[in-house]
């Protein structure tokens, strides 16, 4: 991922030094094991922990000439450590550590956006309560549907994310697992204590049965729950764009005072952080397939998955964080302006109580149908003719002669449509 889209908490995790400095840790705790089951002489972690140096220029360097990763590794540490280095990587493959090693990079990075995710919610949840009873127009098919309120919508964000959260979480499980079996995964050349050894040592579960390498399903539920949350990202995203527009203005993102919006047109306030949430989520969403069709490799092991994961591991985490941290400021900075709502709540001139006449006139003898053609006749001459829908049902004689004038008025109530906000609240933000 490029700098622009790259915070160095996460970014770190995917440097070479890091990887390397993962792989050492999985080799010492691999003959850590040995050392305690006495198959390699005792002293050689010791050996190996005082003088082994990751040098990543070096490594780089031999592996332009070995075309090997693993090998260019540990020719290195052997170059640092002198004879004792023969006893690393005994009975080992190269899958055992690269895969073991991006198991751990997925749960580290998992782990960030786990935080991500936890400060957005909090962002979410204040938002949602701070504007509880903020009147606003409900929207389906974009068209003006019935009134909710603006907390209402945050809510329906948050509950979202508590799912994204906790899906997150199960895949991280997923993938926490290590495998330190040897060629074709039947631990012909080392014992199975190693592998329990050095899962434990690094806080992993052991693979069942790993072939060669360990099974793709695992990564893919990672990287197709990653795709899930930039979807829940762009959701967010869109709502602001479409509420940001200039004949709607509910809401609009923070705008400095020394922020310039057009480079031709000095008046301009674009919706940029949104629009740019909207691509990042095209971008994650893109490692999804690949992380699928990676599951389907050659018998125990091909590496036609390799160079895939090299891309989409650090892109897809580093691009997650980056958008999941936008996402939060501007929902902190989100400036919100319910005298717009208020005013786009009536521009129908209350047409949106159709339903709540409709229901009223079924229960003074009316048909749905007949109920439905009435009601439906005095809000369409309402949306044609900009009049108000309320005089407009006052004037209909079928209307009165079964409903009351001054019953028909208390129909026009937004509290009707408020009513159980408290309890949709409260069973949201109930603590499980």
């Amino acid at each position: 991922m490029i700098e622009r889209y790259s915070r160095k908490e996460i970014k770190n995790i995917w440097e070479d030094y890091n990887k390397y400095s993962i792989w050492l840790n999985i080799e010492i705790a691999a003959a850590e094991a040995m050392e305690k089951l006495k198959i390699i002489p005792r002293g050689v972690v010791r050996k190996v922990k005082s003088k082994a140096k990751i040098n990543v220029n070096r490594i780089s360097k031999i592996e332009d000439k070995v075309k090997h990763d693993i090998i260019a590794f540990l020719t290195s540490i052997t170059e640092r450590v002198g004879k004792e280095a023969k006893y690393l990587h005994k009975g080992m493959t190269s899958s055992d550590v690269l895969d073991t090693c991006f198991n751990i990079q997925l749960k580290q990075s998992g782990k960030i956006l786990l935080k991500d995710i936890d400060q957005l919610l909090i962002t979410i949840k204040r938002q949602a309560l701070k504007h509880k009873f903020t009147l606003c127009i409900g929207r389906s098919h974009g068209i003006h549907a019935e009134p909710i309120t603006f907390g209402f919508k945050m809510l329906t964000f948050y509950q979202e994310f508590l799912r994204n959260k906790k899906r997150l979480e199960n895949s991280i499980e997923e993938i926490s697992t290590c495998a330190v079996s040897g060629a074709v995964g039947t631990f012909a050349n080392i014992d199975p204590k190693v592998e329990k050894y050095v899962a434990k040592k690094l806080g992993l579960r052991i693979e069942p049965i790993s072939t060669q390498v360990i099974p793709r399903d695992r990564h893919a539920q990672f990287f197709t729950t990653l795709g899930i949350i930039a979807s829940s990202i762009e959701r967010f995203a869109i709502e602001i764009r479409h509420l940001q527009r200039t004949e709607v203005l509910e809401v609009e993102e923070f705008f400095g005072k020394k922020q310039k919006g057009s480079s031709a047109m000095p008046h301009k306030k674009n919706p940029i952080l949104s629009e740019n949430l909207t691509g990042l989520a095209r971008l994650i969403r893109s490692t999804v397939v690949p992380a699928l069709e990676n599951v389907a490799l050659w018998h125990e092991r091909d590496i036609s998955h390799s160079a895939v994961e090299r891309n989409i591991g650090p892109d897809s985490t580093i691009a997650l964080d980056f958008a999941l941290v936008r996402l939060n400021d501007l929902i902190k900075n989100l400036n919100i302006h319910p005298k717009k709502m208020m005013k786009n709540l009536n521009i129908t001139n209350g047409i949106f109580f159709s339903q709540r006449v409709l229901l009223e006139l079924t229960t003074v003898g009316y048909t749905r149908e007949e109920a439905y053609r009435i009601v439906q006749k005095n809000a369409m001459k309402s949306w044609n003719m900009n009049t108000s829908f309320i005089s407009n049902l006052c004037s209909d004689r079928k209307i009165t002669s079964k409903i009351p004038v001054n019953k028909l008025k208390k129909l026009f109530n937004f509290a009707y449509h408020t009513k159980k906000i408290n309890i949709i609240f409260n069973r949201s933000l109930k603590k499980k």
